[in-house]
């Protein structure tokens, strides 16, 4: 064998050995990779499984066969839910993209309409007749809400070859500005739909008219406020299925809208980095808004409480928001709301009624309002209508919500939402009774009956159920539409309800606990303050009102020590927190503590209690080692809400004679 056969056997060889040598330590790197791998142990523990339900299946057929066909429904549900949703969000996108083009089509007919009116040879087109078919808009096209009068009569004078056309009546000619003189218009040879715009606009004008005069006529109604100006008419989703689609649509759409941001952040397109910031883009903040004024409940309750929390608890985007879900509601079509009443009341519950005004005059996230007057008394009466399928999907509803925000980690570790989201579900169970509403507001107007500054209305019983609340009509305003009445009808209603808080708490034991200041109406008139939504009202045990008072008189005297002390005894500290969690938590009460040690007038509109206590609050997340007792929750929010109001008000009020009154002359007896 000459060498050169030897030199290419070797080669071989050579390549052979490293062949084998690759082939082992591939082998023993890929029986490392199985032995670490958790595949392994998620097949082995799958063929256990297995193994384990064929013995069940075997032993016990019927149940087994029942839990399979719980989990391929349960399946079958969450593939709908995530199908419903991205063809929710699909089809919002498309009808976007068709509104903006619809307007930027009618926004270039109207260009093109006032351009022509405005070219010095429009004269010379308008009258030539073979010209006149290209300066004509499309009218199918035409957002009528978007133009002026005098563009839709110049639009229709050019329709109808160039005559002028004027949809204006004897009353609104009034109102115009002077205008150029046209000739006089012939309506006989107006066309069919200027003729119906034109009748149109006089039924308006003469609906105007007499309802003026008929209101000239009548006594004045008691006033009511309005809806939100963003609020509309939508239908409630009733369904457990039809919600839980609500929130998969939500959730599609926040997981797109995020990937979206981060994109644009990527390539420098104006969006976002921090996976934080791009979940909470203005987008995803109006994707939250539109869930919950849609679903409502449950849901929007929640958003509501968040709304209030401090920006250090929730981040400034998404307290606002759920700001906007606070001010904004939909109510339901009317079909909706004459189902629930014929469901509630009977197929002739009109009957019992004079008069029901179709549009609710307040919406909110249980229920809405509707003015309405008695057939055999007359009295005028507000009906709250509950939203259907609230009351069924509370824990389904809260579930969902706090679920997804939990997975986009929103809240801090200190927070303990669990507890806040148990007690909110017992809160709103209470709510959606209306039976149980009903029964507490008749409690609350006799033990509120020796202070003539409050009113409670009366409940008409035959027309309440546990979905229908009827009860008198009051009057007044809300007290966030008080802010600029005089300082004497600010200071009175300050007084008033601060006075209320602290009955409530330490004399009669029972609280309204919802903050809503919609819950206050003040009565100019007779300076007295109406109380309305009993929904959210509870009972304390004495125990507990006992020890609270004593940490408000330990504040009040300055004694930090017995705060202290008191804390751990009701469970607001275990006693093992550093010493940086208790000074945080006595400087908070001692802070709150401050209006009963002022002897003067304290200056609600100038104070900095809210900063300082802002200030706290990430030293006591940080630092918490357990959740406070749970009466907490609902007491603390009402003050927060009362001590909100009277900074609002801008008054200065010397706190002291009340606690002297009612804490400490209470606490002496």
């Amino acid at each position: 064998m000459s060498r050169a056969a030897q030199d290419v056997l070797g080669v071989l060889r050579g390549l052979q050995l490293v062949a084998e040598a690759c082939g082992r330590e591939h082998l023993a790197l890929t029986k490392h990779l199985w032995s670490n791998s958790s595949l392994r142990e998620l097949l082995s523990e799958n063929v256990t499984q297995t193994t384990n339900s064929l013995r069940a299946a075997q032993q016990q057929p019927g149940i087994e066969l029942q839990k399979l066909q719980q989990l391929l429904q349960e399946s079958g549900e969450r593939g709908y839910v995530v199908a419903q949703g991205l063809c929710q969000l699909l089809e919002t996108s498309r009808l976007r993209c068709d509104h903006l083009t619809a307007m930027q089509r009618t926004n270039n007919n109207i260009n093109s309409t006032q351009n022509v009116a405005a070219s010095p040879a429009a004269a010379t087109v308008a009258a030539t007749p073979s010209n006149n078919v290209s300066g004509q808009v499309d009218a199918s096209q035409l957002d009528i809400s978007s133009i002026t009068l005098q563009e839709f009569e110049e639009i229709l004078s050019q329709r109808n070859k160039n005559r002028n056309v004027s949809l204006r009546t004897a009353n609104t000619e009034k109102k115009q500005l002077p205008a150029k003189e046209t000739p006089p218009v012939d309506t006989s040879k107006l066309n069919k739909d200027t003729q119906y715009v034109d009748n149109i606009m006089r039924m308006v004008a003469s609906d105007n008219s007499s309802s003026t005069a008929a209101t000239a006529t009548e006594a004045t109604p008691v006033a009511l406020p309005e809806l939100s100006k963003v609020a509309k008419q939508r239908r409630v989703p009733a369904s457990r299925l039809g919600r839980m689609a609500s929130f998969g649509g939500l959730f599609a759409g926040l997981g797109i809208g995020t990937i979206n941001e981060l994109t644009k952040g990527a390539l420098g397109l104006g969006g976002s980095t921090n996976m934080r910031e791009a979940l909470l883009s203005p987008a995803n903040a109006e994707r939250i808004v539109d869930t919950l004024c849609k679903v409502r409940g449950a849901a929007l309750k929640i958003g509501q409480i968040l709304s209030i929390q401090d920006t250090n608890v929730v981040s400034p985007q998404l307290a606002k928001a759920f700001e906007r879900v606070r001010q904004a509601a939909d109510y339901m079509p009317d079909w909706q709301v004459e189902r629930v009443m014929t469901t509630q009341l009977g197929a002739e519950w009109r009957q019992r009624l004079s008069s029901f005004d179709d549009k609710p005059f307040a919406a909110a996230s249980i229920g809405q309002v509707h003015r309405a007057t008695l057939q055999d008394s007359g009295m005028e009466v507000a009906i709250k209508i509950q939203y259907p399928g609230v009351a069924q999907s509370i824990e389904s509803d809260i579930d969902n919500l706090v679920g997804m925000l939990k997975v986009w980690d929103v809240f801090p570790q200190g927070f303990f939402i669990d507890n806040v989201v148990r007690v909110a579900k017992r809160e709103l169970q209470w709510e959606v009774d209306y039976a149980r509403e009903a029964e507490y507001t008749e409690k609350f107007r006799q033990m509120i009956a020796p202070y003539p500054e409050y009113y409670v209305p009366r409940v008409v019983r035959e027309l309440t159920t546990s979905s229908v609340l009827t009860t008198e009509l009051v009057p007044g305003v809300p007290l966030d539409k008080c802010f600029d009445l005089s300082y004497e009808h600010r200071s009175h209603i300050a007084a008033s309800v601060l006075k209320l808080c602290l009955r409530e708490l330490f004399e009669i034991e029972c609280m309204q606990t919802d903050p809503n200041w919609s819950n206050f109406l003040y009565d100019a008139p007779s300076r007295r303050l109406m109380l309305i939504d009993f929904g959210s009202t509870r009972f304390y045990k004495h125990e507990f009102i006992r020890s609270y008072r004593q940490v408000i008189i330990s504040a009040a005297q300055n004694n930090r020590q017995g705060v202290l002390e008191m804390s751990r005894e009701m469970g607001f500290l275990t006693g093992y927190e550093t010493k940086q969690m208790e000074q945080a938590h006595v400087d908070a009460v001692m802070i709150l503590g401050e209006i009963f040690r002022y002897d003067g007038e304290f200056d609600f509109g100038k104070q900095n209690t809210t900063e300082r206590l802002a200030a706290l609050v990430p030293t006591m997340v940080a630092h918490r080692l357990c959740p406070p007792p749970e009466e907490i929750y609902s007491i603390h929010r009402k003050l927060s809400g009362i001590f909100l109001l009277c900074a609002r008000l801008n008054v200065r009020m010397n706190c002291v004679p009340f606690y002297n009154e009612i804490i400490l002359g209470k606490f002496k007896d």
